[in-house]
């Protein structure tokens, strides 16, 4: 039965996700922030999708803490999930992500259209230049920077090392970081085609300010405070 439920939401939302491309791709010379406006709608149908197929269900906590100005959103890295949640939760933004992803048919073009900050793994130093750059840019154009430094998905209750760009770009243009962990890993594991009903849980850390802490000390921060919540986000 979940496999059929899973298979319906994927039938549903790669459906919609083709509409939406299609018709952006028609705007394409349209400003960013309309092209934004179209394709996030397919957030916000996924996770009511989501709901009525497989009863997943979202608990923010914190929403409070969501700065006024754009800044960098530090996540943990468990799903799918949580680039679509985000995207429902915090105003206009756009991603750091490996650039293979974009050749996904529908779903990579649809990113494309959304200015991410694609980067080649292989070339860690030219990547992070890569990073830190636009990253400052998308910042100063009022666009919130989303960063899963852990490069790659964990499985639930795991965390990998973190790395600096999203730190780099904090501490580049002075704005403030975000801090998130949710716990989609438990629902949505990485690699499962079928999915777990349930409620997933995402929390949102007060802001850090990044004046006069080092890199060091602000991965340092930020994993601490994300160990913290894994431990008592169920």
């Amino acid at each position: 039965m979940l496999f059929l439920r899973s298979l319906l939401y994927f039938l549903g939302s790669t459906l919609v996700l083709t509409i939406l491309v299609a018709s952006t791709l028609v705007l394409f010379f349209m400003p960013i922030k309309v092209r934004y406006a179209i394709l996030s709608k397919w957030s916000l149908f996924c996770l009511w999708w989501l709901r009525l197929t497989l009863n997943i269900k979202i608990n923010v906590i914190g929403k409070e803490n969501i700065p006024n100005q754009a800044c960098v959103i530090i996540s943990n890295h468990q799903s799918t999930w949580e680039t679509l949640a985000l995207q429902t939760i915090f105003p206009h933004q756009t991603w750091v992500l490996k650039q293979e992803l974009q050749w996904i048919p529908i779903f990579g073009w649809g990113l494309s259209l959304l200015k991410p900050i694609t980067i080649d793994r292989g070339e860690k130093l030219k990547a992070l230049k890569k990073v830190i750059k636009q990253g400052a840019e998308r910042i100063s154009e009022g666009i919130f920077v989303v960063v899963f430094p852990e490069g790659t998905r964990q499985p639930y209750k795991q965390l990998g090392e973190y790395q600096k760009g999203g730190v780099a770009i904090a501490k580049k243009t002075g704005c403030d970081i975000s801090p998130i962990y949710h716990n989609a890993g438990r629902l949505w594991p990485k690699g499962s085609f079928i999915k777990q009903p349930g409620t997933i849980t995402m929390v949102i850390g007060k802001p850090i300010s990044v004046a006069g802490k080092s890199a060091a000390e602000l991965i340092k921060e930020i994993k601490n405070w994300t160990e913290i919540q894994s431990k008592i986000t169920q």
